[in-house]
């Protein structure tokens, strides 16, 4: 199982385009052979920091989701998000 845990800071500016493009980017992870649980929620005191939690059957679909990411539009969308994960291989 891979695990992934963290969270992203969205630029302002760009905030309600990555808001927007969540809703999808959500559907289509929940709907990938080997996604086990997929959560990212608004942190409730800053609003730009969304925090992350992952979990992926082994480490062959947790690599399709990445490669399927980084060609979607989500992937587009999130070109200026810095990103905090910590990933864990169990």
């Amino acid at each position: 199982m891979v695990k992934l845990e963290g969270y992203i800071l969205i630029p302002e500016q760009e905030l309600e385009a990555v808001q927007t493009a969540l809703t999808e980017h959500k559907a289509l992870t929940r709907a990938e052979p080997g996604c086990l649980v997929f959560k990212v929620t608004q942190d409730e005191t800053q609003p730009n920091k969304y925090h992350v939690y992952e979990e992926f059957q082994d480490e062959a679909s947790f690599q399709s989701h990445q490669n399927r990411v980084k060609e979607s539009q989500w992937g587009a969308v999130t070109q200026n998000v810095q990103r905090f994960y910590e990933i864990n291989y169990i």
